[in-house]
């Protein structure tokens, strides 16, 4: 089973780059592009929050319209840009209503159980897991808890190490890591909202942040570091789920690149491998 996350798309509207700078909507349909051409494609997409840039119907419209594309189901989870609401109103898929406050679900439609968590405080850039999102929670891995499972959220539970983004951080974090300490078949914990490619060993399973399809935030571990965000290439995960081995994650860059070049020299050019 494969896997592909996007986050932190930052969808504006049209001739309106996102800081005055950056052009979200270009870098998605690259990204769209990208997953379009895998061999073998993936089964289905996450995309991990920060979907739009101000949560407006426009934004979703255009959402919608750039990810069309895509033939495999696309699983969207809100982040702290988006709106419960709005994002509802434009995506009718009925996975989205299984909760008539948050906009957590469950798919059990495929070989691993993915379970999307709703971080979003509408008006604060930090997430948060309420007693009442974690107790949906764990009724819902009670339900299977030998099935293979993928939560997915924006806001990861754990600190980077980067000081601007570490301060924006997940309330629950703790009942959350106690909850999935009690369940070993959670395979990964998938995250975005940091920008950046980030891997930890957290809670008994391994948690990660995707790059984001467009601009990546500035590396900086000083903990006063300043809000900054870098043109660094775009990119997304595609996390490779197999009976014997798990998950494995692979971080691919959007963009055009040269090659694939053959390793083994043409013949009579010497060298060698």
């Amino acid at each position: 089973m494969l896997i592909a996350q996007i986050t932190d798309m930052h969808v504006r509207p049209y001739a309106k780059p996102c800081y005055g700078r950056v052009e979200t909507n270009a870098h998605l349909r690259q990204a769209v592009r990208a997953l379009g051409e895998l061999r073998p494609a993936p089964d289905l997409v996450l995309a991990t929050g920060d979907l739009v840039d101000r949560g407006s119907i426009e934004e979703y419209e255009i959402l919608r319209d750039l990810l069309s594309p895509l033939t495999m189901p696309v699983y969207l989870i809100p982040g702290n840009h988006d709106d419960r609401a709005n994002l509802r109103a434009v995506f009718a898929d009925a996975y989205l209503r299984q909760d008539d406050r948050f906009l957590h679900y469950v798919v059990d439609r495929h070989p691993v159980r993915l379970i999307g968590l709703d971080t979003l405080v509408p008006g604060s850039p930090d997430g948060e897991l309420c007693a009442d999102r974690l107790r949906w929670l764990s009724h819902r891995l009670a339900e299977r808890p030998d099935q293979p499972t993928v939560l997915f959220m924006h806001h990861p539970p754990f600190a980077s190490g980067l000081g601007h983004m570490d301060r924006f951080a997940c309330v629950g974090s703790e009942p959350l890591a106690a909850l999935v300490r009690a369940y070993p078949r959670i395979e990964r914990v998938l995250c975005g909202h940091q920008h950046r490619s980030v891997q930890m060993r957290w809670a008994g399973t391994l948690a990660s942040i995707a790059p984001s399809t467009a601009h990546q935030m500035t590396f900086d571990t000083a903990p006063d570091a300043p809000l900054a965000f870098v043109m660094e290439p775009p990119g997304f995960h595609l996390h490779l789920w197999r009976e014997d081995t798990g998950v494995v994650t692979h971080q691919l860059y959007v963009g055009p690149h040269a090659g694939p070049y053959p390793i083994r020299p043409a013949a009579g050019t010497g060298g060698e491998t």
